[in-house]
């Protein structure tokens, strides 16, 4: 069967500031943050319309991966849109921008959805930009992205620093954190940790599609496994972790990918992956 590369939007998606497409018949979707006239910050109605998006990505089992971008040469997001802020702050409050927890963790831990998800960042990722990118199981950038956790240069709150030190090392994600009157090159992330991977800005995409498609060949229920683990896990001794993997693995039991793998390798071909 032929692959298409073409977008498909998603039937009946009624965010044009927050675009939700797919590709390969709808394995794969591609989100992209689509206000490139605000460098793709966030308005007040941002964290409702990635709350749709991360549902619909969680309840479609026929999608497996998630790529996340931004709309335009210059940016991935530059987070929050200050002015807006300003101006409802003159106004007596800042009650739209409330309620956002939900969108400023890893889907898996508010969705109980473990699916990958691949940050394209195609420019500046700044605060709820970086947070964003930090969301994604992984992060591919552009060689001329920068990125910084700015708050601190604006008394902003930015909760999503609490576990950072998962991505990177303690004195690294400090550095980001209270250094947020400078940004961090593309390059500087990956040696920091951060960012898995650093292309040309004509590479991003096809590099970000190729990640998707390789993660889309292998069994599905394994992937989401690993990921839920290592999040999980993460604060666990190595008792407790090793009895909650095993725990977990039991998902795998009587499936009939768990008969497909080793049917494939002893019969030297590609295993066909359902998720059943």
């Amino acid at each position: 069967m032929a692959i298409n590369d073409t977008r498909v939007p998603a039937p009946g998606w009624p965010h044009k500031e927050l675009l939700y497409e797919t590709i390969d018949d709808g394995r794969i979707a591609i989100i992209t943050m689509n206000r490139p006239e605000r460098m793709n910050a966030s308005d007040p109605a941002m964290g409702h319309r990635w709350v749709d998006a991360w549902t619909r990505f969680a309840e479609d089992e026929e999608c497996w991966v998630a790529i996340v971008t931004g709309a335009g040469d210059r940016a991935f997001s530059a987070g929050q849109d200050l002015k807006i802020r300003a101006e409802l702050e003159t106004q007596g409050g800042d009650a739209p921008y409330r309620g956002r927890a939900r969108t400023v963790t890893p889907i898996g831990v508010h969705l109980g959805c473990w699916k990958p998800t691949i940050a394209a960042i195609n420019g500046f990722a700044i605060a709820g930009g970086w947070s964003v990118a930090q969301n994604c199981t992984f992060r591919i950038a552009v060689d001329y992205a920068e990125m910084n956790i700015a708050e601190a240069r604006w008394n902003q709150g930015a909760g999503f620093v609490a576990w950072l030190p998962r991505l990177m090392h303690t004195g690294h994600a400090l550095e980001i954190c209270i250094m947020g009157d400078r940004r961090v090159t593309a390059q500087r992330a990956y040696e920091m940790g951060f960012v898995n991977k650093v292309v040309p800005k004509e590479q991003l995409m096809s590099e970000a599609i190729d990640w998707a498609r390789r993660i889309c060949n292998l069994a599905p229920r394994v992937v989401r496994n690993f990921n839920e683990m290592i999040y999980r896990c993460w604060n666990m001794s190595i008792p407790e972790a090793q009895a909650y993997a095993s725990a977990l693995e039991h998902n795998l039991r009587g499936m009939e990918d768990s008969l497909e793998g080793p049917r494939a390798f002893a019969e030297k071909r590609t295993p066909v992956f359902k998720n059943r």
